[in-house]
């Protein structure tokens, strides 16, 4: 799994170096939860799932405690939660989540990035069922041993853990994903190096120098789109 790893960490680096375009992101999903349900975080356990995300890419306080009241305001503005499945180049597998308040225009706007980078729609069920939806929890400063313990004490149940440079990662059910956090919480670690619901492909591709970079130009291409929220594949971009 551990090129899994990578493929988020590159993930988190490119979304670092666009701050803004991730910050608009966070502030588009904070709202649309925390209006779905409670604007607080103890009570809304989604909302505070999306807040712990936010806060390992440094969203800014004031762009959170805006689209809450946002939420509280109670305006008509609703959106939808898509997801879109596709290949890109050479059979590489892609994943598309979005949240619109207009439907074509995503669609739209989604096939485009497909069409004109070397890759095309599928149907629903086309390319999720190669992925496993699982929870993601890194932390610093533990060694793979001490972190089974906590998880062991707590009564954790995790898929999968590995060492990756200097974080430790728990790979966990969906399900798993609040109670790995706060068994580590209850052991005095409350920051995490990365905190997601993502989906993992159950294998990876490599792609030639060529398709490589018309794949990268495919992802960068969906990740720009307003409407979407997050992108997942399965190739391995090497370090």
């Amino acid at each position: 799994m551990g090129r899994k790893w990578n493929n988020i960490k590159e993930k988190k680096a490119s979304k670092d170096a666009n701050t803004s375009r991730v910050y608009s992101k966070f502030a588009l999903e904070i709202y649309v939860v925390a209006k779905q349900g409670e604007p607080d975080p103890e009570a809304n356990q989604a909302l505070k799932f999306v807040l712990e995300r936010a806060k390992t890419y440094n969203v800014p306080r004031n762009i959170i405690d805006r689209a809450i009241e946002k939420a509280k305001g109670g305006t008509e503005e609703n959106y939808d939660e898509l997801r879109y499945e596709g290949f890109g180049p050479n059979g590489s597998m892609i994943i598309v989540d979005a949240l619109t308040n207009n439907v074509n225009r995503t669609a739209s706007n989604v096939r485009a990035a497909f069409g004109k980078n070397g890759g095309n729609m599928g149907v629903s069920g086309s390319v999720s069922y190669m992925f496993d939806s699982t929870a993601v929890i890194g932390i610093e400063g533990k060694s793979e041993e001490e972190v089974l313990e906590i998880l062991m004490e707590a009564d954790v149940d995790a898929r999968d853990i590995l060492k990756e440079e200097d974080t430790v990662i728990v790979y966990a059910d969906p399900d798993q994903f609040h109670a790995v956090q706060e068994a580590f919480k209850s052991a005095g670690i409350n920051e995490f190096a990365v905190a997601e619901l993502t989906m993992l492909p159950q294998n990876e591709v490599t792609l030639e120098a060529d398709a490589q970079a018309q794949f990268e130009k495919l992802i960068d291409t969906l990740e720009d789109l307003e409407d979407v929220q997050r992108v997942y594949h399965n190739v391995d971009l090497g370090e």
